[in-house]
């Protein structure tokens, strides 16, 4: 099936909204994400025809070679936002608010927010958490017109907090409170919400519970869309390999493979011939 059930054509044509999102929810589509933090890994995606690129402070880790996402900038997820917004035609951009950007004050998260739009061109924000702060936040932001995907369960610039990554809302009581985070999340004016490492039950029971579409990233099949961080998909990123992230491919081991037969060839005399000189 084509997106959105469109022609060949036609799909290739149409830019994917925040419309299209809600109304995929509606009509039992599933969405899919993915993440990216340069041009061409964009542009691949949306050949590709994912739903929607969420440029995520997960870079911090992937791409920059941070610990933790707590050290990303706001300048560092412009930047790469910047890039990933000139590899897309069709999926629908989400700039990560990173740590600190969104937590001071309500005026300079509302500032940071406007420039993934105005500035790096992405058509919507991701920010963690459901505390009546946020709440605040996500209510001024989509009044002036800034979409906001709310993430709940696992927050990992919350990581500190949690002591660790285990599985969050993991007994009744906690269960009970992301469901009324995720509802106040909705009220709030949230167009989707990513719901992470959380048991799949309560994943589909959220969902059911919400008109907006819910994101799984380790949250179940019963969720209305899937994400997954790209560099753990295609087997880039090997500190860890979390239960959800399934490889779809191995690019790293076939990355290294090339280094080092370019290397072998180069100190043996075999690289360059005369098919690539001049």
């Amino acid at each position: 099936m084509t997106r959105w059930g469109l022609s060949p054509r036609e799909s290739c044509m149409a830019k994917t909204t925040i419309k299209d999102i809600i109304k995929a929810k509606q009509e039992g589509r599933k969405i899919t994400v993915l993440t990216a933090a340069d041009y061409l890994t964009a542009s691949l995606i949306d050949e590709a025809g994912v739903d929607i690129i969420l440029v995520g402070d997960s870079l911090g880790m992937t791409t920059l070679g941070y610990e933790t996402t707590l050290p990303v900038t706001m300048e560092e997820m412009l930047h790469h936002t910047k890039a990933v917004v000139r590899g897309v035609k069709n999926s629908l951009v989400v700039g990560d608010m990173p740590f600190m950007s969104f937590q001071l004050s309500e005026d300079e998260a509302v500032e940071n927010a406007c420039l993934f739009l105005k500035e790096a061109g992405a058509e919507a924000v991701k920010l963690e958490g459901a505390t009546d702060s946020i709440l605040s936040l996500v209510k001024r932001l989509t009044s002036i017109g800034v979409p906001v995907m709310g993430h709940l369960g696992l927050t990992p610039q919350s990581i500190h907090q949690f002591g660790g990554y285990d599985v969050q809302a993991a007994d009744d009581k906690a269960a009970k409170v992301l469901l009324q985070q995720a509802k106040a999340l909705e009220d709030a004016g949230a167009f989707s919400i990513v719901l992470e490492k959380i048991p799949a039950a309560i994943g589909g029971k959220v969902s059911q519970s919400l008109q907006i579409p819910t994101i799984s990233i380790g949250g179940g099949p019963l969720c209305d869309g899937q994400v997954l961080v790209t560099a753990d998909m295609l087997g880039l990123f090997s500190k860890f390999k979390p239960k959800f992230a399934k490889r779809y491919a191995e690019i790293g081991d076939a990355m290294k493979k090339a280094f080092t037969e370019f290397k072998d060839e180069v100190e043996e005399g075999k690289f360059p011939t005369e098919e690539h000189s001049y």
